[in-house]
C-alpha cells in the first residue's frame, strides 16, 4: 500500500491528535478454538506491536490447548462467540445460531454453559462479552443476556440499543462475499476514516474485525502496515476490550 491508500486515515488521525483527542482502536478475531499456526502468527503480530487482541472463542470446541497457550499471551483475552456456532436457520434465511429458531430458553441456557465453560478455562482472561456467530441475534434474546453474567454485545455495524451495551465491530478486512480473501487495503483505510468521522464528540470505538484461520497474505500484509502506522500514532490507542465494557 502506498501513501495515498493510507492517507484517509492518517490524515483523520492527524486531526484527532491535533484536536487532543485519542481515538480508541479494538480487534476482534473470531473463531477460535485451539493452537493453530494462523493463530501463532495472530499472536506474534500483536505482540510485536502491543495491540491487544479479544479472541471470540467457540466453547464446544475449545479446551485446555488454547487455555495453556493464551495464559503465555498478556496480550490475548477472550470473549464468547456463541456455543458451537451452528446453524439453526432453515435454508434460504441467513445463518444464525442465536435466531428465533428454537426455544429462547434453551440458547439462553447453551450460552450460560458458554460462559461458566471459557471462565473455567480462562479465569481473568475472559471479558463477560457475547459474540454472536454470524453477528445475528434475536433481538428478544438480548436483554435476558445480563442475568446470564454477559456485560456486553459485539456484532458487526453500527451500534444499537438493544437492552445491552454493544462494542460493536466496524470494519471487516475479509470480502466474504467476493473472493473471501483479503480486501483492498485502500479500501479498509477509508472505512476506518468514515467510522472517526462518524464518532460523534470522541465517543465511541472503532472496532477492527478479523479471521485468523482464512487469513490471506493480504490481510496479514495489511494488518502488518497498519500496526506499524496506528500502534503509536499520538491520535489513536489500541484498547483491551476489557476496557471498554462498562
Amino acid at each position: 500500500m502506498t501513501d495515498a491508500d493510507w492517507a484517509p486515515l492518517t490524515d483523520e488521525l492527524d486531526r484527532w491528535a491535533r484536536a487532543g483527542r485519542v481515538a480508541r482502536f479494538w480487534l476482534r478475531d473470531d473463531d477460535a478454538v485451539e493452537p493453530t499456526e494462523p493463530l501463532e502468527r495472530l499472536l506474534a503480530l500483536s505482540a510485536r506491536h502491543e495491540v491487544p487482541v479479544a479472541l471470540a472463542v467457540i466453547p464446544a470446541f475449545t479446551g485446555d490447548a488454547l487455555a495453556v497457550r493464551l495464559a503465555a499471551a498478556p496480550g490475548a483475552e477472550v470473549a464468547v462467540h456463541g456455543w458451537s456456532h451452528e446453524n439453526f436457520a432453515p435454508p434460504g434465511e441467513k445463518k444464525q445460531e442465536l435466531g428465533a429458531h428454537r426455544p429462547a430458553d434453551v440458547v439462553l441456557a447453551s450460552l450460560e454453559r458458554g460462559l461458566s465453560h471459557l471462565a473455567r478455562l480462562h479465569g481473568p482472561r475472559l471479558a463477560p462479552v457475547l459474540v454472536p456467530p454470524w453477528n445475528r441475534i434475536d433481538p428478544a434474546l438480548v436483554s435476558r443476556l445480563g442475568g446470564l453474567g454477559f456485560r456486553a454485545l459485539s456484532v458487526f455495524g453500527p451500534e444499537k440499543a438493544l437492552g445491552l451495551p454493544a462494542i460493536n465491530t466496524h470494519v471487516d478486512v475479509i470480502d466474504w462475499r467476493g473472493t473471501r480473501g483479503g480486501r483492498p487495503g485502500g479500501d479498509l483505510a477509508g472505512e476506518m476514516a468514515v467510522r472517526l468521522r462518524a464518532i460523534v464528540g470522541g465517543e465511541g470505538t472503532l472496532g477492527l474485525l478479523t479471521h485468523h484461520l482464512v487469513h490471506d497474505e493480504t490481510v496479514w500484509g495489511f494488518l502488518e502496515e497498519l500496526f506499524e502506522r496506528t500502534a503509536r500514532h499520538p491520535g489513536c490507542r489500541w484498547t483491551r476490550l476489557s476496557e471498554l465494557v462498562g
